[in-house]
Order: structure tokens, then C-alpha cells, then sequence
């Protein structure tokens, strides 16, 4: 969580692939290559009296005014989104940076280089942190996204309009601080999950255990409020058993009915995981869940759709917010190494009962193992054809995979409707490129709409 981001980008074109690594040039970074050495405070820090002590350090730099805080301290390292013309490289602690080429387009498509313009705050209309994962509706390239705080409003929704303008913020009510990494839209709703992951500073420093701390004892609470709305007085406010949710894989409306498919978390106990590295998967067991929210009677319900520890749920991004049928999940190795990719069928059965291992059968349409030793990114699918007049699973996923066997790095290109074993392409990388958070495609028109 606490590294500064380098983007790995490689540009296909006429059978040709170049590729460039790039530091997001961000306020924080500039500031730590000025002194040489890191001086703000890490989220791994957080943890016992030297959290409490890392806390004072960061305040009392602020106030001696030894670092500046004007343009933002977040790493920008987690994922990537675009709108509006300008891609941004997105970390949940702060405003979002804009990430794209200050030169013609012409550059940008040759040779694939990145440059940062600098930070990006809608007209200094937010104020407020910004998520790592805020949704773009495909049918009306409006951008829904929301910010978690340890102050009140806890929790602050916004809705980015298709020409870019940021409309007024409207707090959720919460009870308190909560750790709310992902939410999801369909095309009337967004979608809110209060779980009791909680802003413990406390028990930090007593107990010596991280700032965030998972209560077994609450309940799961998902918001659901129209998307549109001045404030949350119409919010309506479902319970499910405890658990805690990374990654939402899409959202639908079927009737009165609200559908949310994601990846679900029985007990995530960060200590134990200790800061997504652990080798040891039994503390961060995810499944891919199908969750129901009925919008008349005001049940919910639940239902398990895999096996295993899966996560970074992917779809066919033409269908965000509307019904959808394949979803693409890695398969987790340990907390940061993806060992294959798993796609699901929506329309089908899931096989779960006394299955231990994933295999192909039941809702599991295909697997593509990465092989002993290799381990790889988040894959993204790209379709063969924009929007949704073909099939749906029509297209390639594209990932970056590394051999710990051999050392090299190559980025694999493989049919999303088959799941053949037999890459599409394998284009080999000149150096290593190491495990990270999130992957984005930004396709041809995108980057000429960026050049304008």
C-alpha cells in the first residue's frame, strides 16, 4: 500500500508492442526526492506506539510547514480510471492525480511514454478524499465516485457529469469510520458497504494492532440510494453476516431487485495478513458472492458462486451497472501473487459443495494457469468489438505474468471466450515488472479524445 507508484504501460500497435516504465510524479514523491528519504507517514506504520508517534511526526511537519500538504500526500498507486478525456492514476487517500501526455498524441501513441500533469480537484471542488474505484456509466460516460474519512461525514458521495464537471457533495450517514475500498452502480442505484472493518486508533497503540480492525460481532450493511439524489434521506439500508468486500465485480436491477456480484471476505484480519503479504491465504479467503437486495420488501439474501481464494473481479466494462453473464477473477496464490485466471458464468449453477480446489465445471467456464513459479497481474478484459452488440465474451484478457523461475517479465494476450491455453501473444519485457494492485486499458479513440 505504501509504495509510490510506477506505471507499467505497454502500447500495442500493427502487431508491435513498446513498452515504459513511469513514476506518477506526485506531490509526495517530489517532496521525498527533495530530502532524499521517506518523510510521510506509511499506512504500514500504523501500528502500536509507533504508529501513535508516526501520527504526532506527520502533524508536527505539517504545522512547521516541513512538508506541504496543499497538493495532495497519496502515492496514487493503486488503480487507474479514465474520463473525460484524462486517465488518472487513483490511490483512496487522496485527490486523484492526472496522469497523460502534455505533449501531441502523436507521442503518445509511438512510443507510449507518460508524463504527469499534475493534480486534478474539479475546479477545487473536492475536498475530500477520493476512491481507488469510482465507476464510469458506459451508456452515459457520467463517473460516480465516493471518499471514506476517519472524521465525519464518514462517508461522501459525488457524481462527475459526462463533460467533467463535479457535482455537490452528499454526505452518508454512518454510525463511524469504516474502511470502504470499492462501491458499485447499476443504472438507477449506487451502492454503499458500511462493514465493520473500523477506524481503530486505540487499539492500535493498546494492543499494538493495525489502525483498521475487523468486529466479528456487526453486521454487513449495504446502502442503496438512487443515484441522483441531493442527500441520503431515501437511503435504503440492507444487513447480510459480517464480512468485508475488496472488490465489487458489477452491479444490475432485475425487478425489484438490486444484484450485486462480488468478492466477499468471511474475516479479513489485516494483522494476521500483515499488510497483504503473507504467503498464508487462510485469514483472506475470498469467494465470489451473488448478494440480492429487494427494493419492495426490503430483504437481502446471499449466495455463494466459487471455491478458493479469488479476488480483482473483472467484466466486459461495456456492460458496467447492467445485467452482465462472465466474470473474470484471479486466482490468489498467496495475498499478491496471482497464480492463474478464472472465468465464471452467471447463467450457471455453481459446484461448491465439498470442493476444495477450482477446477472447470458448473459455473467455471475456463481456467488459465500461469504454470509453477509464474505469477501475474490483475487481467483485463478488452473487447474485440466496443459495446454490446456482440457476444459479451468476445474478446482478449491482458495481464502482466513474471517467471521466478527465470527472472523475465512478459505481458500474455489470451481468448476470453475459450481460455485456451495457447496465448493470443506473449510479448517478452526487458525487466522485471513486480506485483501490483490494479491494471486499465485505454484503447485507440480514448487516447485521440485524451489528445483533444
Amino acid at each position: 500500500f505504501d509504495g509510490d507508484r510506477m506505471i507499467h504501460a505497454m502500447r500495442i500497435k500493427d502487431g508491435k508492442a513498446t513498452y515504459v516504465s513511469r513514476y506518477v510524479k506526485t506531490s509526495r514523491l517530489k517532496q521525498e526526492e527533495y530530502f532524499g528519504g521517506a518523510k510521510f507517514m506509511k499506512i504500514g506504520d500504523l501500528k502500536g506506539f509507533f504508529g501513535l508517534f508516526m501520527v504526532q511526526m506527520q502533524q508536527l511537519r505539517k504545522k512547521l510547514k516541513v512538508l506541504d500538504f496543499t497538493y495532495g500526500h497519496g502515492t496514487a498507486n493503486t488503480a487507474l480510471i479514465y474520463h473525460h478525456g484524462k486517465l488518472m492514476a487513483l490511490s483512496e487517500a487522496d485527490k486523484p492525480c492526472k496522469f497523460s501526455s502534455h505533449n501531441d498524441v502523436v507521442k503518445v501513441l509511438e512510443d507510449g511514454d507518460l508524463q504527469t500533469l499534475g493534480l486534478l480537484d474539479y475546479d477545487k471542488r473536492l475536498k475530500h478524499s477520493f476512491t481507488a474505484h469510482p465507476k464510469v456509466d458506459p451508456f452515459t460516460d457520467e463517473m460516480f465516485a465516493f471518499g471514506y474519512s476517519h472524521e465525519p461525514p464518514y462517508c461522501t458521495y459525488r457524481v462527475i457529469t459526462k463533460d467533467g464537471a463535479m457535482l455537490d457533495p452528499v454526505p452518508i450517514t454512518i454510525p463511524e469510520s469504516v474502511m470502504m475500498h470499492d462501491f458499485a452502480i447499476t443504472e438507477n442505484y449506487s451502492i454503499f458497504m458500511d462493514l465493520p472493518l473500523l477506524f481503530r486508533p486505540k487499539e492500535m497503540v493498546k494492543n499494538g494492532e493495525f489502525i483498521y480492525k475487523f468486529d466479528p460481532t456487526k453486521k454487513a450493511r449495504f446502502g442503496i440510494l438512487q443515484r441522483y439524489e441531493k442527500d441520503d434521506t431515501n437511503i435504503r439500508w440492507f444487513e447480510l453476516p459480517n464480512c468485508f468486500i475488496f472488490h465489487n465485480a458489477n452491479a444490475w436491477e432485475e425487478g425489484d431487485e438490486v444484484i450485486l456480484i462480488t468478492c466477499r471476505l468471511g474475516n479479513p484480519d489485516l494483522d494476521k495478513v500483515n499488510g497483504y503479504q503473507s504467503d498464508n491465504l487462510e485469514n483472506f479467503g475470498n469467494e465470489l458472492y451473488e448478494m440480492r437486495f429487494n427494493m419492495k420488501t426490503g430483504a437481502a439474501s446471499q449466495k455463494q458462486l466459487s471455491v478458493s481464494a479469488v479476488d480483482f473481479p473483472r467484466i466486459n466494462e461495456s456492460y458496467t451497472g447492467r445485467k452482465q453473464r462472465y466474470v473474470y477473477c484471479a486466482i490468489l496464490n498467496s495475498i499478491a501473487k496471482v497464480a492463474g485466471i478464472i472465468k465464471f458464468d452467471l447463467h450457471a449453477e455453481p459446484e461448491i459443495s465439498g470442493k476444495k480446489q477450482l477446477e472447470v465445471g458448473g459455473n467455471v467456464r475456463g481456467i488459465f494457469d500461469l504454470g509453477p513459479g509464474r505469477f501475474g497481474s490483475e487481467a483485463i478484459f478488452v473487447p474485440k468489438e466496443p459495446g454490446v452488440s456482440g457476444e459479451e465474451d468476445d474478446g482478449y484478457l491482458i495481464f502482466f505474468v513474471h517467471d521466478e523461475n527465470t527472472g523475465k517479465s512478459e505481458v500474455n494476450v489470451i481468448d476470453a471466450k475459450t481460455m485456451s491455453a495457447d496465448p493470443v501473444a506473449v510479448v517478452q519485457l526487458p525487466s522485471r515488472v513486480p506485483y501490483g494492485f490494479h491494471a486499465f486499458f485505454i484503447n485507440e479513440e480514448q487516447l485521440a479524445k485524451q489528445s483533444a
